[in-house]
């Protein structure tokens, strides 16, 4: 058997999916805000891989992003010792198709490049605007051709909520759900309403600036992606949402530079 393994390394955890003939086969997760050496990474992703009947050597390519440098090095060296592969770093100066046109191109975060290569490649001819909600709600630009604009970032639901936990007495932590009314009847519905409801709104008008700026002849596609985006899925905000977008992105940019 021949798979790829795809990792999009965050500042909460580690995203991974393993392919086979361009499709997911699984996807994991690993929560990496503790420190993380690299026989720790090592034995787990063989672990994980053992649980989903592939062995090591099934594994031929191995494609990472991270926006985590602390974390690059481990990983780097978990791909050499436990696959015995150089693995593929979504990184300045490799092929992704993009045209990146902002100030600082260096500065521009991998995940944010993988999910616009997927976002492109779905959606060709197309001013796109990839909403991915992780630590960081990030709004990632691009235009009909293919260049990339900027973005926009938010502070996330999970660190809205720990900053309120962290800086008040009495308020703490609550499940993140979209709640019955707008109007909390508790401090655990207050919380869940004012997340909700404050992201949300943050959400339509950076949205609604970015069609402005884009002066555009037609509406940008809005592609939802990360873990909390169906959250919002009934709100009819987003085109598509596509929660594997990074993942897909990352194992296009490995294809492109083969």
């Amino acid at each position: 058997m021949s798979y790829i393994l795809c990792l999009d390394v965050g500042n909460s955890n580690i995203f991974g999916g393993v392919f086979e003939n361009d499709r997911i086969v699984f996807r994991f997760r690993y929560d990496t805000r503790n420190t993380t050496t690299s026989d720790e990474l090592g034995l787990f992703l063989k672990s994980v891989l053992r649980e989903n009947n592939i062995t090591i050597p099934d594994i031929k390519k191995i494609a990472i992003c991270s926006v985590v440098p602390q974390l690059d090095y481990s990983l780097h060296a978990a791909c050499k010792k436990y696959f015995d592969i150089e693995p593929f770093i979504l990184q300045i100066g490799v092929k992704t198709g993009i045209k990146i046109k902002t100030a600082a191109p260096a500065e521009v975060g991998a995940d944010l490049i993988s999910g616009v290569i997927a976002a492109t490649y779905r959606f060709p001819s197309k001013p796109i605007v990839v909403v991915d909600f992780g630590t960081v709600t990030t709004f990632a630009v691009t235009n009909a051709k293919k260049e990339f604009l900027g973005a926009v970032f938010l502070p996330g639901l999970r660190v809205a909520m720990e900053s309120l936990r962290a800086s008040t007495s009495k308020l703490f932590q609550v499940e993140i759900k979209r709640p019955n009314d707008i109007v909390g009847r508790n401090t655990h519905e207050c919380i869940q309403s004012g997340l909700y409801y404050g992201h949300l709104g943050a959400i339509h008008e950076i949205i609604s600036r970015i069609k402005q700026d884009l002066c555009c002849d037609q509406d940008p596609v809005i592609i939802g992606t990360g873990g909390f985006a169906y959250l919002f899925a009934d709100e009819k905000i987003f085109t598509v949402i596509e929660p594997d977008l990074v993942l897909y992105g990352l194992y296009l940019a490995l294809l492109l530079n083969a």
